[in-house]
């Protein structure tokens, strides 16, 4: 007997959250599913890394995510959990600041993993180094404060997040001048979802395609969860017909009998643009 979306109907999901993911997660969860959301108690996700890099992330993003859930699972005693992981980096192709963010389910009822996924430029991740006030109100203009946090380093490793007032920051800026004057401040945005709210529209999004990816089942055993795990590069020039690096197709993969599928031209393009072409545009 194949699964089917209704396996998750009407269940208690357990949100490992310490920052206000729930607020975007949960509704979505409840409208599509009718799932009940809780965030998990006496979980501390920091534990797993945070962006000030007071302690490192653990594994891998997707790893990290896993280790989330698992710990909400256990503290919660439930069956399904979701988790989530950013992280930010110079896009590949534009070399700007990109985030990265994942949605997890872990359905241990069904051993099931999905994964939403969202990569956007969307994003006011920054940081600079500053020596006065003038260049402290230009950064906190650029990155959107005090709608979003700041964090600020002093010199001596003192780390400050969740500044989200005038007051506060500049109260932090006097008693670090004073005590190292002829010294500067680092300022970084504060990335974690309840202090920056373009990152929890970016969370959002890739909730939404987590539940995509939930609706989406197996053609053979109708395990939800069909997601393309695989892309195929070799589109086809429209001038000269030679192979180019875009994506030809996509491979879909079950996770659960292994069931692959391949779909040609995944973002709808049948040729691609000659400035493309390693031969008409080298």
């Amino acid at each position: 007997m194949g699964f089917k979306p209704m396996i998750f109907a009407n269940r208690t999901a357990v949100i490992a959250t310490m920052h206000g993911k729930e607020k975007v997660i949960a509704p979505i969860l409840r409208q599509e599913f009718g799932i009940s959301a809780i965030v998990s108690p006496n979980l501390n996700t920091d534990q797993f890394g945070t962006f000030t890099r007071d302690l490192n992330r653990t594994g891998t993003q997707i790893e990290a995510a896993r280790f989330k859930a698992e710990a909400a699972l256990l503290l919660a005693d439930q069956s399904l959990a979701i988790s989530s992981e950013g992280s930010f980096f110079p896009h590949p192709l534009l070399g700007i600041p990109c985030d990265r963010e994942i949605v997890m389910l872990l359905d241990r009822a069904n051993d099931l993993e999905i994964v939403g996924e969202e990569m956007s430029v969307t994003t006011n991740f920054d940081c600079k180094l500053v020596k006065n006030w003038q260049e402290i109100e230009k950064f906190a203009q650029k990155v959107g404060f005090p709608d979003h946090g700041l964090v600020a380093i002093a010199p001596n490793g003192i780390i400050t997040k969740g500044i989200t007032s005038v007051t506060e920051l500049s109260e932090i800026v006097e008693r670090t001048f004073a005590m190292f004057p002829s010294e500067v401040l680092r300022l970084e945005t504060d990335m974690r979802a309840f202090y920056n709210p373009t990152r929890m529209i970016n969370i959002e999004k890739a909730t939404l395609n987590l539940v995509n990816k939930m609706h989406s089942l197996c053609p053979q055993c109708h395990t939800p969860g069909f997601a393309i795990t695989e892309y195929k590069s070799g589109l086809r020039c429209s001038l000269c017909g030679s192979p180019t690096e875009l994506t030809r197709a996509a491979v879909y993969r079950c996770q659960k009998c292994d069931f692959r599928q391949e779909v040609a031209f995944p973002n709808g393009a049948e040729a691609a643009d000659p400035q493309y072409c390693p031969y008409c545009n080298p």
